[in-house]
């Protein structure tokens, strides 16, 4: 049986993270509507984790087969870790990260250095044909920029700023993106633990 990866997201600029990094695993890896599932999924869960795995249960229980979710989010220490699970909602789904990057560097007003600390996290959750279950995560720590920086990526990504890197995750080109990025080091994760699945050796 020709296996195929259904990721449970709609979001275009995820989708071609996930296929670059995924590739290798020689399965074809569709978005839910290439898939033909279109489902509204209530993510009432309170962490990265749950939220996940809603989704990819929901979606594994119209289609079966191979199905990834993510659930992924900024998390800013000095903000109590919001926006966090509700990343996507902070400020209401319809407001534009212009306007939710802008909010969230005026509320670190007069923070300096360690005080800006923050991350995105990322939580990936699988569910396997015969029903299994498999999770895997991936950070990318740096400190809010005093100003969003970079045309590149999509999100929170112009307001995180990297050290190590001297530039905010809007700066990085794909290539680094997908070596450092949360989602990167989550789904290599993943492509390694479907690939023990799949029981083909890793590239």
């Amino acid at each position: 049986m020709e296996h195929r990866i259904i990721f449970a997201t709609g979001n275009e600029g995820k989708m071609r993270e996930i296929r670059e990094i995924l590739k290798e695993l020689g399965v074809p890896v569709l978005s839910m509507k290439e898939a033909g599932v279109s489902l509204d999924i209530e993510e009432n869960g309170s962490t990265f984790e749950e939220n996940a795995m809603i989704k990819a249960r929901a979606v594994w229980n119209r289609t079966g087969g191979i199905v990834l979710a993510d659930d992924s989010g900024l998390v800013v220490d000095a903000l109590n870790g919001e926006p966090g699970v509700h990343s996507a909602r902070y400020m209401g789904e319809e407001t534009s990260y212009e306007i939710k990057n802008r909010q969230i560097i005026r509320r670190l007003e007069g923070a300096e250095g360690r005080d800006r600390s923050a991350r995105f996290v990322c939580v990936i959750a699988a569910v396997l044909p015969d029903g299994t279950e498999r999770k895997t995560e991936g950070t990318m720590e740096g400190v809010i920029a005093m100003e969003p920086a970079g045309e590149g990526g999509f999100g929170y990504d112009p307001i995180l700023y990297l050290p190590e890197y001297g530039k905010t995750g809007a700066e990085l080109t794909m290539e680094e993106k997908n070596a450092i990025s949360h989602r990167g080091k989550a789904l290599r994760a993943m492509k390694g633990e479907l690939a023990k699945w799949l029981g083909k050796d890793e590239q």
